[in-house]
């Protein structure tokens, strides 16, 4: 493992890491980041808007570049969008600039967070648990290749996931 200032969240949708990167960054007084609200940000207005006028891909291209701006930061805590693994060039720039975390849980349990959730363009399906089920054999392989370290967030709670995140973090910063 590399030494690093930067943390950052990989991994699917409800896997935790707005609210676990939140705390991370709390606890280390860091500033922390979310790529897609950096995107709605940036743009004015939300992913949904983007993914219904410029599809998925025009979303991956203004993801692509917000995650280039952020990781030439430094001392941040940065929680990417679910997909943000799918291009190499963003993995690749993860693993240069950071030290990356993949949180990950159930199916069941992103299922659960994410019903009631009309923000995640592709969970609007007749078959959400589907969709969540293709998408982890999809980004699974991808995640764990790109990740120095994982965590399950579904069964612990996310002080005790803040706080192995913060002793593997030391211990490559030692």
């Amino acid at each position: 493992m590399k030494q690093s200032e930067n943390i950052y969240l990989i991994g699917l949708m409800g896997a935790g890491k707005t609210t676990i990167g939140r705390q991370l960054a709390r606890a280390l007084q860091l500033p922390f980041y979310d790529s897609d609200k950096a995107i709605e940000e940036s743009t004015g207005v939300d992913i949904p808007t983007i993914f219904e006028f410029e599809g998925e891909e025009g979303f991956r291209n203004r993801e692509r570049k917000m995650i280039e701006q952020l990781t030439e930061l430094r001392g941040i805590v940065l929680a990417t969008g679910g997909g943000a693994v799918l291009r190499e060039e963003n993995r690749q720039r993860l693993q240069s600039n950071g030290f990356v975390v993949y949180l990950y849980c159930s199916v069941d349990k992103i299922v659960e967070r994410t019903k009631r959730d009309a923000h995640r363009p592709l969970l609007q399906t007749d078959n959400p648990r589907g969709r969540v089920e293709q998408l982890f054999a999809e980004r699974e392989a991808l995640y764990k290749d790109c990740a120095d370290f994982e965590v399950n967030t579904g069964d612990l709670q996310s002080k005790s996931v803040v706080k192995a995140i913060l002793k593997a973090y030391e211990s490559i910063n030692d």
